[in-house]
């Protein structure tokens, strides 16, 4: 069973130090030191382990099969796991069998009976799951959600295109880590057209395409989706890893519209425009530290002892319309998505700001367009 904090700060260990750690997660502790410190590393890299840990002034630096050894020592209060899609699962089972906290990357897992045992096991150890989904703290795709809420009349459609170019070798091009458009990028778009409509979709449809590129023999390289909303709502979205960089979404009601431009990107300006006819009156949202806005979050719940905005239920909703699109695109009818709940409304009270990381040299890592 877990601890009970009384007193600041929860003590994490990032597993895995891959670019997304090395780029985001490491540096983002020096923005969330009211609550968080980095106290761990883990990975089967050496020089990963030196060069971090000497960077981050971090002691403790274990390889993978020491793992279970870091969670029992007491060094540490919660882990955030950042590996491939397929190892979530394990990583966070064990974690919670020790009482030990989980902050894990999305998509929470690669299978909705793996998000279901996650979610299981920590409550089973009273620990809580968060999925590391940053934009919930993002200022500009809150004030996308308030502006469709207040500003359009009744939201008719959403669109959306996420074109991010991944050059192999890549573990988001392979099939047995639990790579795919859809688990990767395409997750973003599920998620912002969910909490944009306030809904749940019943119904969706796909197609997908390989190519000839050789990237691509183990998953699609492009893929084409339609969800169906209550009210008679649509939300279709395109996301490829063969095709140029382009990041936006749209929402169009029957008395204007919204549209985000870069609205899914880790460290671009963002710039939301709300428009009516030809009338439009942009906005523009500078760089913030998403990822030290999710230990903000995650720390608070810990210490307080409060369910994250973005529980592992939240991880398992968006696993589900993914297995069901690429059923879609297998047997090329619509799939039926049980009844849910609608999402918890969004506000822009949950707004977390921090100044952007600087970047700094990679260590045995890079990013998927190098």
């Amino acid at each position: 069973m877990a601890s009970q904090w009384k007193t600041s700060p929860v003590r994490y260990a990032v597993v895995g130090l891959g670019y997304i750690s090395q780029s985001a997660v490491l540096p983002a502790f020096a923005h969330a030191k009211r609550n968080s410190v980095l106290a761990a590393l883990v990975s089967d890299d050496p020089k990963k382990l030196a060069k971090l840990g000497q960077r981050y002034q971090v002691s403790t630096r274990i390889d993978y099969s020491a793992y279970d050894e870091l969670l029992d020592s007491g060094a540490i209060d919660a882990v955030y796991i950042a590996l491939p899609n397929t190892l979530h699962r394990d990583y966070t089972e064990r974690a919670a069998k020790r009482g030990i906290h989980v902050l894990c990357e999305k998509p929470l897992a690669a299978t909705s009976d793996d998000c279901r045992a996650m979610i299981e096991a920590c409550a089973a150890a009273k620990v809580k799951l968060m999925t590391a989904y940053r934009l919930h703290f993002e200022p500009a795709n809150l004030a996308a959600i308030e502006a469709v809420r207040t500003k359009i009349g009744e939201p008719r459609f959403f669109t959306s295109t996420f074109g991010n170019p991944v050059k192999a070798p890549n573990i988001r091009l392979s099939a047995e880590l639990g790579g795919g458009t859809l688990y990767d990028i395409g997750i973003y778009c599920i998620n912002a057209a969910r909490h944009l409509f306030e809904a749940e979709p019943y119904e969706v449809f796909a197609a997908t395409v390989h190519g000839n590129d050789p990237r691509f023999d183990e998953v699609e390289e492009s893929a084409a989706c339609v969800l169906r909303f209550p009210g008679d709502r649509l939300a279709s979205f395109t996301c490829s890893f063969g095709s140029d960089e382009e990041v936006v979404f749209q929402v169009v009601g029957t008395k204007g519209r919204v549209e985000l431009d870069q609205a899914y990107e880790i460290a671009i300006e963002k710039t939301l425009t709300v428009a009516k006819g030809s009338k439009k009156r942009p906005r523009t949202f500078k760089k913030n530290d998403q990822f030290a806005a999710e230990l903000l979050h995650f720390s608070d719940c810990v210490l307080t002892d409060r369910t994250p905005i973005a529980p592992g239920e939240e991880g398992l909703k968006d696993l589900l319309v993914i297995e069901a699109l690429y059923e879609s695109a297998r047997t090329g009818h619509p799939v039926t998505l049980e009844e849910s709940e609608a999402p918890p409304a969004f506000s822009r009270k949950q707004e977390i700001r921090r100044p952007p990381v600087r970047k700094t040299p990679m260590i045995h890592a890079r990013p998927p367009s190098a």
